[in-house]
């Protein structure tokens, strides 16, 4: 049988609707599983439906129904049952039937055209390559695999797209974890300071450069790693000294190995972990057609090609050194600073550039898939796509909440700079 038993079975009511009462034979017919099994397969109550209309007794008028129903190899009973429902009974083959067409179709069992070839974008999970994902990223990813999944099954063209945000703070500050830990290989005694990363692997990826480079990244500490205390104090993290110290200390390392040494330090951080991220979502089940740099969007000028766009269009200004897109024009609670007094352009200077990327490369439709934490990130998003003249509807912008894991009662804390994690891969390997 190709098509839908509860079409075919439809088909037979309408076909005896026809044949007794032609006029309401285009009446929609409505099929529903009986409460009890000794009911038979399927209920339709159309006798009743149809009854005040037709002046006629239900309980009869299924009688007529029934009576004019054409022969059906797939249905071996219909009775009438209370005020008119007529119940189907099945031929063993109909409800078999289904189990043949699986068999014949395979893989494509179920598989639609209904998205027409057309063109859509996904980009979920992303997180930072600073650490290994943790169970928080797995809920993001599991979703956005699976959103995919469907999309391309049911006929769209499906791009699953990562932006490794290999450029900004948060990379650089993995860099200086990676050299600190490299300084201790190098044989230094030199502890940790609180603020940088933490964890465990940022050894392992000292001890590979260390393995690649000998000595000769070393440079003495005493001679640019600016004075801080053994621990900070609470007042010092929340009045942001601490943050001041982890920037200076970037700045201090940048001059120190020079632009060379440098890059040699943050790609030995970064191409490690994007390394094991993939391996690790690969292991999870969850593919990429599409890694994007972050880092790209400058060295293709494509930053500096959305701000030129925003410029002529008249939605940047700037105040106190600063250049700031005029985002409360679009309904944001605030503007926004797309590039900061010292030059650098912000995140949001790069996401915005990401956006216009993705609309410039033809897709029908985008998805971002982002954490509950970015629920305040959407309304600037959009503000940054109607300023660039792109139409906001062409994006859709999910939120997925976090995942919780209890431990002994007490909530587990999810830090990658603070080395306080559960790993997907643990997770994994637990389940």
């Amino acid at each position: 049988m190709n098509h839908n038993i509860k079409t075919h079975l439809a088909d037979l009511i309408r076909t005896a609707l026809a044949r007794i009462a032609p006029d309401q034979a285009g009446t929609d017919i409505l099929l529903e599983r009986p409460k009890q099994a000794a009911h038979g397969d399927f209920a339709c109550n159309a006798a009743i439906q149809l009854a005040r209309a037709l002046k006629r007794n239900p309980r009869e008028l299924a009688q007529g129904l029934v009576a004019a129903l054409p022969a059906s190899p797939f249905v071996a009973k219909v009775d009438i049952a209370g005020a008119g429902f007529i119940n189907f009974h099945l031929q063993p083959a109909a409800k078999l039937a289904i189990v043949h067409e699986v068999l014949a179709q395979g893989d494509a069992f179920g598989r639609s055209t209904l998205g027409g070839k057309q063109k859509v974008q996904i980009e979920f999970v992303s997180a930072n390559p600073t650490g290994p994902l943790h169970v928080g990223h797995g809920r993001g990813a599991a979703y956005g695999a699976s959103l995919a999944n469907l999309l391309a099954f049911a006929g769209w063209d499906v791009t699953r797209e990562y932006y490794v945000n290999d450029a900004g703070r948060q990379m650089d500050i993995l860099a200086l974890s990676v050299y600190w830990r490299y300084m201790q290989h190098c044989g230094g005694n030199y502890a940790l300071p609180q603020g940088i990363y933490q964890g465990d692997y940022v050894i392992d990826i000292a001890r590979e450069l260390y393995a690649q480079q000998g000595e000769a990244l070393y440079r003495t500490p005493e001679n640019w790693v600016p004075p801080h205390p053994e621990i900070w104090t609470a007042e010092a993290v929340d009045s942001g000294e601490r943050d001041a110290w982890i920037d200076a200390a970037i700045a201090a390392l940048k001059a120190t190995l020079g632009e060379t040494d440098y890059r040699i330090v943050f790609e030995a951080g970064l191409d490690a972990e994007v390394a094991d991220i993939r391996e690790d979502l690969l292991q999870f089940g969850v593919r990429f057609d599409r890694w994007f740099s972050e880092h790209s969007l400058v060295t293709s000028g494509r930053i500096a090609e959305m701000l030129d766009v925003l410029r002529a269009r008249g939605y940047l200004y700037e105040k106190d050194g600063a250049l700031w897109f005029r985002a409360s024009d679009f309904g944001d609670e605030k503007d926004r600073v797309v590039r900061r007094e010292n030059g650098v352009t912000t995140y949001f200077a790069s996401d915005i550039a990401y956006h216009y990327d993705k609309y410039e490369r033809g897709y029908d439709h985008m998805i971002d898939i982002f954490g509950a934490d970015h629920h305040g990130y959407m309304a600037r998003v959009r503000a940054s796509l109607a300023a660039l003249g792109l139409d906001p509807d062409k994006l859709t912008i999910a939120l997925v909440q976090f995942a919780v894991l209890y431990k002994d009662g007490a909530k587990m804390q999810m830090s990658t700079r603070s080395g306080q994690f559960v790993t997907l891969r643990d997770l994994r390997a637990q389940v």
